[in-house]
């Protein structure tokens, strides 16, 4: 078995955090009236994609309602919308759409992670279930050894990737990179970070982030990894 679906089983396991296995439990019991249908993961997600990637998407944490009731990141909610249709038209996936697990859904040299795998409350994790989740990314990015582009959603998500690449054992430029949309950092390690304004409903509906702002951002990781 693959070290990166043995990584995926301990995610999958994992209760370290109280507040938030009461949290993601209880939203998949009560559930929300149009998904009442569903039978909902309820657990940690785990990331997604190829295992060879050379692109790495890193998102906040699973939505209550989406990850938490599909068990794949970024599917069943208006986030995962916007980014699999960037994904797809960047060919970085086989459909522009992501509604459940078993939907036949291949990413392409792409794989997505989470800074925390379990819903929280509000959409906000505490300081340390962000700790408590570090170690997980750390591993994972340690596995996807071909990764050569970084999209972070958010600014969360673009200083936790530096601080596990830090745990890595990388040493971080000086002054450290500075979150914005768009903007891209060619690393020491041989990663290119890019910064990416989150696709959350809160962005998008206020157009904050617009269609033409997300792709221009896998715009960029395309002609970055094409130049390789």
């Amino acid at each position: 078995m693959r070290a990166l679906d043995l990584l995926n089983e301990r995610i999958v396991r994992c209760s370290r955090c109280p507040r938030l296995v009461a949290y993601r439990e209880a939203v998949a019991r009560v559930k929300r009236r149009q998904f009442r249908n569903w039978t909902y993961w309820g657990r940690p997600v785990p990331g997604f994609g190829d295992p060879d990637a050379r692109l790495y998407v890193l998102g906040l944490a699973p939505a209550a309602h989406g990850g938490n009731r599909t068990g794949r990141v970024f599917t069943g909610d208006r986030s995962g919308d916007w980014l699999y249709e960037a994904l797809y038209k960047f060919g970085f996936a086989n459909q522009p759409t992501s509604i459940h697990r078993n939907d036949g859904l291949r990413l392409r040299d792409c794989y997505i992670g989470a800074t925390v795998r379990c819903a929280p409350p509000g959409n906000k994790p505490l300081p340390e279930e962000f700790d408590n989740c570090q170690p997980y990314m750390v591993e994972e990015l340690r596995l996807l050894a071909r990764v050569r582009v970084v999209v972070a959603l958010g600014k969360i998500a673009f200083d936790r990737y530096l601080k596990a690449c830090g745990d890595l054992g990388h040493r971080i430029p000086s002054p450290s990179p500075v979150f914005g949309h768009g903007l891209s950092y060619p690393l020491p390690w041989g990663v290119t970070l890019i910064g990416s304004y989150h696709p959350s409903q809160q962005n998008t509906f206020t157009g904050k982030l617009t269609r033409r702002m997300f792709h221009s951002v896998f715009r960029q990781a395309r002609r970055r990894l094409d130049q390789r």
